[in-house]
């Protein structure tokens, strides 16, 4: 018999999504491409010609690469971290006098002040030394105590954290519960004002860095009370405090190295002064700060997919089979194109959003949602090609391979350590809601009311009306457009013609709205359930992104005389994979399983089916499904091990 689950908060389908909805941001004030995708407009002129970093940011990001590049070639031993199943001291201890965890952090504070761009090329060398690292430095600043200060802090929160952040201490970001996901309406842990200081009481689960970090951003619930507007709220604790206890070093199928853990507060007391943000603005925060720091996942993704390319085409050129090298068997080549395409379209994503990040002339929420979607599930398809095209070899651990006397690659720890992109800074399928919800914002800005249950008759009306108005303006440019004109874009046409995939790209975002039109006209409220056909929608954007981002990205390397001719047929091969991809996306829209899926859920979880479940053993124990989180006293040894002790 199991344990019994921990005692859960009770929330509404309907209070935790208002919760999320008062933590987005509710207005644009600048133009988003992607935005203008989804509603149809293919407003190429925003993103080029492609935009370009100054001299200056290049000089001083290049010199730091050299720097970050001749370090991890002489200091960082991937197959020690993998196997030891931690970063050693010497690892962090350069890292931090290289400066590295202070990349984007203001130089008067002590950083290097990178830009956006930079950053995620560091990001990228980084992770593909090991993905421990990437992940350490990703989670410490995209995510961690900086990000949240530099936009939301203090100027005296900033001089008394961020000097620490850019050179000794480690931070780490914490958000999750044991029983609290993505869903943070039901967050238990509270933080309770006392005079000047508030008392943080709860259990916090997968705190990357939480095992070696100094500072930590910890969200809590403010209870409502007088003088108190209460609600989510960020703090930066101390991880020395009393009171904070780690309680477990978890482990995973990857990332071995991740030094990600459970951390209880206790009656651990954090000065007002410490508060990030008004009360209240805490979840508005993370999703502010995840914003550009989701950025660095596709970073990482990109550069896994460099270096599945370059053992790809190794490997493929030596092995042979039947006479000739296996790249050569049609069978293998596609694989092969397939890994080259994207490569060269994820770090054209890549660079291009880092870019635009960098400028800030225009919002780039959605594509870095984007970025990190269509990054975190392509790079997985490549390194799972990679290990096919290796066969065995891919299978085989690295230690193993060199154990017997071969070439150590190992690419099933890369699938193992890119399997949880999937999952970190926001799930595959919370990443297409969130984004859905962009997407459709227009729509709702304008017809939310009619389909809203709470809204007065007198409020359906005037929505109506302004619907009226806006569709009335909207559909009839959906009908015609660039796409269709054989001229258009003629200055993507050289030995290779791109011209006809942003033409394709035009048509079929005006296609894209039409279909979006259509399913909130036939579901209206509804819609909000039709998760699967949501998916989809965002899968065809992140489709059409990736092609625009692709050709605006060879078209910029040909005027630069770096590559031109070759980017030109890359970003071919990918526009054409990506065609077959979003042709069938559009197909399933309408053609799909989603209603019989949705029976066959009910009879599994009604226990029909329990029958198709006999005849094997579970070896997964007793224990209940989730951790008891009860606030109070630990009763473990802590397992913080800060990085020099």
């Amino acid at each position: 018999m199991s344990a019994p689950t921990t005692q859960r908060t009770n929330v509404t389908e309907r209070e935790a999504r208002q919760v999320a909805e008062a933590a987005r941001e509710q207005d644009w004030h600048k133009p988003s491409f992607a935005k203008e995708l989804f509603l149809g407009r293919f407003r190429l002129d925003l993103i080029h010609p492609h935009p370009l970093p100054d001299a200056e940011s290049v000089r001083r990001g290049e010199a730091f690469l050299a720097e970050l590049r001749a370090f991890c070639e002489s200091t960082v031993d991937s197959a020690r971290i993998e196997r030891e199943a931690r970063i050693p001291d010497e690892v962090i201890t350069g890292l931090k006098e290289l400066g590295a965890l202070g990349m984007k952090i203001d130089p008067k504070y002590g950083g290097l002040g990178l830009t956006q761009l930079y950053y995620n090329k560091a990001l990228a060398l980084a992770g593909s030394a090991s993905p421990a690292v990437g992940a350490l430095l990703s989670a410490h600043q995209s995510i961690g105590v900086p990000q949240p200060l530099k936009i939301f802090g203090t100027q005296e929160q900033k001089d008394a954290f961020l000097p620490r952040c850019a050179r000794t201490d480690i931070s780490a970001f914490l958000l999750t519960e044991p029983d609290v996901g993505s869903d943070p309406a039901r967050l238990a842990t509270t933080a309770v004002p006392e005079g000047d200081d508030y008392v943080l009481d709860g259990v916090k689960l997968w705190t990357t860095n939480g095992v070696v970090a100094d500072l930590l951003v910890v969200m809590a619930r403010v209870p409502k009370s007088e003088g108190h507007k209460g609600g989510i709220t960020a703090f930066v604790v101390e991880a020395t405090a009393e009171g904070v206890t780690v309680e477990n070093r978890n482990a995973f199928m990857g990332l071995r190295g991740i030094e990600n853990g459970v951390t209880r507060f206790h009656q651990v007391r954090v000065p007002a002064a410490n508060r990030i943000g008004p009360e209240g603005a805490g979840l508005k925060i993370a999703l502010t700060t995840l914003n550009t720091g989701r950025l660095s996942l596709p970073a990482m993704c990109a550069g896994a997919g460099k270096w599945c390319l370059k053992i790809a085409r190794e490997w493929a050129a030596e092995r042979e089979q039947w006479g000739k090298p296996v790249a050569l068997h049609e069978a293998v080549g596609s694989k092969i194109s397939f890994i080259a395409a994207t490569t060269f379209a994820l770090e054209a994503v890549l660079d291009l959003s880092s870019q635009m990040a960098d400028e800030d002339r225009n919002d780039i929420r959605i594509e870095a949602a984007l970025a990190k979607l269509y990054g975190s599930e392509m790079a997985w398809l490549m390194a799972d090609e990679l290990v096919q095209i290796r066969g065995g070899r891919g299978y085989e651990t690295a230690e193993s391979l060199r154990a017997r006397g071969e070439r150590a690659v190992p690419a099933e720890q890369m699938l193992r350590d890119l399997r949880i992109n999937r999952i970190f800074e926001g799930s595959t399928e919370i990443m297409h809601l969130l984004i859905a919800r962009e997407a459709v914002d227009a729509h709702l800005s304008v017809a939310g009311d009619l389909i809203d249950p709470d809204k007065t008759l007198s409020d359906k009306a005037k929505a109506g009306a302004n619907a009226g108005v806006f569709y009335a303006k909207w559909l009839p440019k959906l009908v015609a457009g660039p796409g269709q004109l054989p001229s258009s874009y003629g200055e993507f046409k050289r030995e290779v013609d791109l011209s006809g995939h942003l033409r394709y790209v035009e048509r079929h975002a005006r296609k894209l709205a039409r279909s979006t039109f259509y399913a909130m006209s036939r579901w209206q409220g509804r819609m909000e359930t039709k998760q699967g056909f949501l998916g989809r929608i965002v899968d065809i954007g992140a489709e059409l992104f990736a092609m625009s981002a692709a050709c605006v990205r060879a078209e910029r390397l040909r005027n630069e005389g770096e590559h031109g001719r070759e980017a030109y047929q890359l970003a071919d091969a990918f526009c054409r994979q990506a065609r077959i991809r979003i042709e069938e996306l559009f197909g399933r829209l309408w053609a799909n399983t989603d209603d019989l899926d949705r029976k066959v859920v009910k009879g599994v979880l009604g226990g029909a089916y329990t029958w198709l479940e006999e005849g094997v053993v579970d070896p997964s124990g007793d224990g209940p499904w989730i951790a008891d989180a009860t606030p109070g006293p630990s009763a473990r040894p802590s397992e913080r091990r800060p990085f020099g002790a």
